[in-house]
């Protein structure tokens, strides 16, 4: 499908979100961190009017707000969506920036065969406020899982995957001939200020599928036709936005990673010089973390109806 993509007249999105990361990864880079680390445990954020989550460019961007504001709530809406809950934005509150497609069918005065009838993607935008921007509204808090249950669903969720996962290695990696996630052993792994040596161990794991599921015979990820040089940049950038988002899903903190530090450059490179690479970035890292969990859902319901 033809997809064009028109900008707003009054100010460029696309620069403005992708300048606001870029601003957050340059603030982070000294200590290797990205404005995704410790946002992961909040889990993604959600409209409490729709009950829905926002993904991709959408979850990074209100991460980051909310990281720089401070905000505990997760929870983000526009204003008249506040309005129907019964409650109201407090004055002078600024709203966050996000992001949306709406297709939009080309003329219908003109004549066309059934290839030329191609709809196109228009960017929109618009303004959500944070919960503790507003008054009258409490979110209904559900108590955190402990650790035990997370890691247990966290187990559960890698087994489902059937992946081939061999540890042992000294480095984490994914090797594409062999279709294999190598590990270090969980041993390994320490406690660090931000989280601990099991938390470390899945959001490695996670960043790994990522990688996984970008295979031929799965999502059939391939960048260089769009990044060039800059592919093996942005691959990993996917895989840490992947991962972040899958730990969101399971309650599992994510922290910085020393060994990134070779990439942080190349990030900031490829964001500067394409303003839709983070767009790109973090809509594949979407699909692949829900490719991923509907993965997993498909196996427990297997499972199930075996029994």
């Amino acid at each position: 499908m033809h997809q064009k993509i028109l900008g707003n007249s009054k100010a460029d999105i696309y620069t403005q979100i992708t300048n606001e990361i870029i601003s957050a990864i340059e603030a982070g880079a000294a200590d290797f961190e990205m404005p995704w680390h410790r946002q992961a445990q909040a889990g993604l954020p959600r409209n409490p009017a729709t009950k829905k989550l926002y993904q991709g460019i959408n979850a990074l961007a209100l991460w980051i707000t909310r990281r720089k504001a401070g905000f505990a709530s997760s929870y983000w809406a526009s204003y008249l969506q506040w309005n129907s809950l019964g409650a109201q934005v407090r004055q002078g509150e600024k709203g966050a920036t996000i992001v949306f497609y709406q297709r939009k069918e080309e003329d219908e005065d003109v004549e066309k065969d059934d290839t030329q009838n191609q709809a196109r993607a228009v960017i929109r935008y618009s303004h959500v406020f944070n919960g503790d921007q507003v008054d009258g509204w409490m979110a209904n808090e559900v108590s955190d899982d402990a650790n035990h249950q997370k890691f247990s669903k966290a187990v559960c969720f890698i087994n489902s995957l059937q992946s081939e996962i061999r540890h042992g290695s000294d480095t984490a990696y994914y090797s594409p001939a062999l279709d294999c996630i190598y590990m270090p052993n969980q041993s390994v792994f320490r406690d660090t200020k931000s989280g601990s040596s099991v938390e470390g161990y899945y959001a490695v794991l996670f960043h790994e599928h990522v990688h996984w599921s970008g295979h031929p015979s799965r999502l059939k990820r391939d960048l260089s036709g769009r990044f060039g040089s800059s592919a093996y940049a942005m691959e990993e950038l996917i895989a840490e936005l992947g991962a972040s988002f899958l730990c969101a899903t399971l309650g599992i903190n994510t922290y910085p990673r020393s060994d990134h530090a070779a990439y942080i450059a190349s990030w900031l490179q490829v964001l500067k010089e394409h303003k839709t690479a983070i767009f790109a970035a973090a809509s594949a890292a979407s699909a692949a973390s829900l490719y991923l969990e509907s993965l997993a859902t498909d196996s427990s319901m297997e499972k199930t109806a075996n029994l």
